[in-house]
């Protein structure tokens, strides 16, 4: 029988986020996710989605004009099974990013891949939910990634990146301001931080990070889907 996951979309768009920012990204988005963080912009994920087989999957991916891959959800690592797709990628001589919130082993993605670990901050209401010991698994290869919705919430990733010395033990650690909506809306209860109230701290204290601004947010509407 063959192996399938549950894909909420596959699409073709610009990678807004991580040391890839503004490159050409086919998107793999698996359904699922155990957090509900209080700033998701991607709840649809949740619970739609087809069950696919993971070589059709790969075929469809490979269809596009373009060698950078993200697997996302969700949470993709809930579906164990995504190592599998992964592994197809990778053989393919894709670039494979895996976008996960760090709740989970990330020991089980293949070696080739790239992970982007989210490290939940306070504001997220999903703080408690970390896996810590995914810092140990983390290579220079990968990236971690804070969502900043508060001044507590850059504190506390200061302070991280202190106590496990990130910036030292991954490729990049990246800043991510919860998205500003328009009319200046709050996304969920969280507050949403001007770029340039982020970028301000940064430099104040002169922090080993990238600062990231989900650049497809700024070419569509940030509430605009398969992009």
């Amino acid at each position: 029988m063959a192996e399938t996951l549950k894909i909420n979309e596959i699409f073709y768009s610009i990678q807004g986020e991580s040391t890839f920012l503004g490159r050409p990204c086919v998107f793999v988005r698996l359904a699922g996710c155990h957090l509900r963080c209080a700033y998701c912009d991607t709840e649809y994920a949740f619970k739609e989605g087809t069950t696919r087989e993971i070589g059709d999957i790969a075929d469809e991916v490979a269809a596009y004009p373009c060698d950078l891959v993200e697997i996302t959800g969700g949470e993709p690592l809930l579906q164990p099974r995504s190592a599998l797709l992964m592994k197809e990628l990778a053989d393919l001589r894709k670039t494979v990013l895996v976008e996960t919130s760090g709740a989970c082993d990330i020991g089980l993605c293949d070696p080739r891949a790239i992970r982007i670990m989210d490290i939940k901050t306070p504001s997220s209401g999903e703080a408690g939910r970390t896996d810590w010991d995914n810092i140990e698994r983390l290579t220079t290869r990968d990236e971690v990634k804070f969502v900043i919705g508060s001044r507590g919430d850059y504190d506390f990733a200061l302070e991280t990146i202190a106590a496990h010395e990130l910036s030292d033990r991954v490729a990049a650690v990246l800043f991510s301001p919860v998205n500003e909506q328009p009319r200046g809306l709050e996304i969920a209860g969280a507050r949403a931080i001007p770029l340039r109230e982020l970028a301000e701290w940064m430099l104040e204290d002169g922090v080993r990070a990238l600062l990231q601004p989900q650049l497809h947010k700024f070419i569509w509407d940030p509430q605009t889907r398969g992009v």
